[in-house]
């Protein structure tokens, strides 16, 4: 078998039994028992970190409960970040939920409703009193990252399955496992780091690993694996010139840290602050009081930047901030 670069390894590796869902013991435990009474089963939400498998654990619902044309029928899938829209909700998703001419005795239909936690409080409302309207056959399944963004008059009509981030060594597992069947030829010794790098980069998202990985191969990067030409394009920066810009922050040169962070291009401050963050823990001549207040302010410039302060300007105050906390006793 060759290497399959047509089709996204994010669809083919996808799980198709509880089974092979990573790491969610408890929860696919507890829905495999739901799912034994279709008819019965209550609405669900799946809250939990992006890539941890609630899409694919809804999936594996849907097509248990329906089997070749029924599944098409009976199930609506919907991404609340570009298709949830009050006129939407109102008309296309009431006519699904309403129409049963076509279906049998205790025959479920599935609404599986993605990033529910996007959908405006208003139209939440909307869809709260579809959810409580609606055909006891008609089952909804909604997925999101943070439930607290979810109105409790929709929770509490809903069983709530937390999905938990996953380990670093689950995640390499799967990775290899995947290597494996496309038959990936891996510089040898340099495996360990380069599983361990795509892990880095997906920052716990099995999703967004697999597709780095996939990307990698199709890129032609794994015969002499560059890894920095993999962050590179993942949107992070380099190892040596981060290594050049904590160099300079422990010599205590700041022309020469904000000379080396202008010269990073096209920079991406999510993933910046993720890569300083864990480098900073390995800074030695650091007190533990000012690596808290470090850390700290880590997360006050993500809040500010996310909220639409300028990148540059938080960016640069978080290492002029660093900078001070590591040089601090040759200024005293």
């Amino acid at each position: 078998m060759s290497t399959d670069l047509e089709t996204p390894w994010v669809e083919k590796y996808r799980p198709k039994s509880f089974e092979e869902i990573v790491s969610q013991d408890i929860s696919t435990t507890n829905l495999a028992e739901f799912i034994k009474k279709s008819y019965d089963m209550p609405h669900m939400i799946f809250t939990g970190p992006a890539g941890t498998g609630k899409t694919s654990t809804a999936l594996i619902i849907a097509k248990k409960l329906l089997k070749g044309d029924k599944y098409y029928r009976n199930v609506l899938e919907l991404n609340a970040s570009d298709t949830v829209r009050m006129d939407y909700v109102r008309n296309e998703l009431n006519n699904f939920v309403n129409q049963n001419m076509i279906l049998k005795e205790k025959e479920v239909k599935i609404v599986i409703l993605d990033e529910a936690d996007n959908i405006p409080k208003t139209v939440q409302q909307t869809l709260r009193r579809i959810i409580e309207s609606s055909p006891p056959n008609v089952k909804f399944i909604l997925m999101c990252n943070y439930i607290n963004e979810i109105i409790d008059p929709i929770i509490s009509r809903c069983a709530v399955f937390r999905f938990l981030k996953l380990s670093e060594e689950k995640i390499i597992e799967r990775l290899k496992y995947i290597a494996k069947q496309e038959k990936l030829a891996l510089p040898k010794g340099k495996e360990k780091e380069f599983f361990e790098m795509l892990y880095f980069i997906s920052g716990g998202d099995l999703r967004k690993a697999i597709n780095t990985l996939q990307m990698s191969v199709a890129l032609h990067l794994l015969k002499d694996l560059d890894t920095d030409e993999i962050l590179k394009i993942s949107g992070f920066v380099e190892k040596p010139t981060m290594e050049k810009l904590i160099i300079s922050l422990i010599k205590g040169n700041y022309k020469e840290v904000k000379m080396i962070f202008d010269s990073i291009s096209n920079i991406d401050s999510r993933n910046f602050l993720r890569q300083l963050n864990k480098i900073i823990l390995s800074i030695d001549n650091m007190d533990k009081k000012d690596i808290i207040k470090i850390k700290t302010y880590f997360g006050e410039i993500d809040y500010r930047i996310s909220q639409g302060a300028d990148e540059y300007i938080q960016l640069i105050a978080l290492l002029s901030d660093i900078f001070l906390r590591i040089n601090k006793k040759d200024n005293e």
